[in-house]
């Protein structure tokens, strides 16, 4: 069992690391304010691992809330599902909410964490690779809009998030690969030394041998938990956390939500990103090859989906967080292991890259 710390201040929280923890009450009551417990999971995860949750809060009031399975679903009408639920059940503001689930039940759970009663308490138990390496770490929540992807949401620290390496075994092949899209990004923007090994240890990820999944969690949930003790609310050096999102997200809500997994747009926006940050004399094609080379080891996809045209690029990117005043700003790769956030990157550059991928 493995152990972090997410230093925060008085928002400080553990990252639990362990295989078949779930069934341990150590992670969960010390973290539990009052008695009553709701917990938000979704359709798949539900019967897999739900019951174990259930047996060590017997002592709690609890209240369960299934969401149907998918992004499309991660919107205002089935967040408000879990608000129905809990006033229904007549939850007050010492209710704690445990979100069992991938990126989709982590980021709705928090947020209506976030809003319930102005705040209450959560705990995030993500169950696919994806959540574990990123979304379950740092406080962003939130849920989809039609127009973009992640605008509507809030800041919001969970009490613990605990990670049982177990849950991999049930996970489809495809949503494995979309999680190391994120494990791979934070080697590019922060730990070469870890790029390097995931280079190395690509076979032993594929083939899920334990060691090496949990200490690629483990090293993950180090990076971004360095990365967002230095800016919580990503006034700053946080931002490069969203490598390839830019792009990622622009795929997604083109696409359609859930029909392009976010860690396969992620990996299609980080082809993107190392090409324009190549355009800018940035990186050498050697390190642009490298990381193609890595995506497709891990069965992902280094192009995006064809009928996008570089205008509707452009306007997706228009609907971004990182947008400031009008002016879009992209996280580029200065070398293999260190990332920046700029609006100074040549427009010409950027259609060229653009009609490139889309060509």
């Amino acid at each position: 069992m493995l152990e972090l710390k997410v230093d925060l201040g008085d928002r400080s929280y553990p990252i639990f690391i362990g295989s078949d923890i779930l069934s341990n009450p150590n992670y969960f009551h010390p973290y539990i304010t009052g008695k009553s417990v709701a917990i938000v999971t979704n359709e798949t995860v539900a019967p897999l691992y739900l019951e174990l949750i259930r047996s060590i809060l017997a002592d709690y009031n609890l209240t369960v809330v299934t969401l149907p399975d998918g992004e499309q679903y991660k919107n205002l009408e089935t967040l408000n599902l879990i608000f129905d639920k809990l006033l229904q059940a007549r939850h007050t503001r010492k209710t704690t909410l445990i979100a069992l689930g991938g990126g989709v039940v982590g980021d709705m759970t928090g947020f209506a964490a976030a809003c319930y009663q102005r705040g209450v308490d959560f705990i995030q138990v993500p169950t696919t690779l994806l959540s574990q390496v990123d979304s379950s770490v740092g406080g962003k929540t939130g849920v989809n809009h039609a127009l973009g992807k992640n605008m509507i949401g809030a800041f919001y620290q969970p009490n613990a998030v605990v990670i049982d390496t177990a849950t991999l075994s049930t996970l489809p092949d495809r949503e494995l690969s979309a999680g190391l899209a994120e494990v791979i990004k934070y080697g590019l923007i922060c730990d070469p030394a870890f790029y390097e090994w995931l280079q190395e240890n690509v076979e032993r990820l594929m083939s899920r041998d334990p060691e090496a999944l949990s200490y690629a969690i483990h090293r993950s949930c180090q990076d971004k938990a360095r990365v967002v003790e230095a800016d919580e609310k990503e006034s700053g050096i946080r931002a490069i956390l969203n490598l390839g999102h830019t792009f990622g997200h622009a795929i997604e809500t083109h696409a359609g939500y859930g029909v392009w997994l976010h860690g396969e747009a992620v990996a299609a926006g980080m082809v993107m990103v190392a090409d324009l940050s190549f355009r800018e004399g940035k990186l050498c094609k050697e390190d642009v090859d490298g990381l193609v080379a890595l995506l497709e080891s891990v069965r992902l996809p280094t192009q995006p989906p064809s009928g996008i045209s570089p205008d509707r690029f452009i306007e997706l990117m228009a609907v971004d967080k990182k947008v400031l005043d009008g002016q879009l700003r992209l996280v580029l790769l200065d070398s293999v292991g260190s990332a920046t956030v700029t609006d100074n990157f040549n427009p010409a550059n950027l259609m060229d890259c653009l009609e490139q991928f889309c060509s």
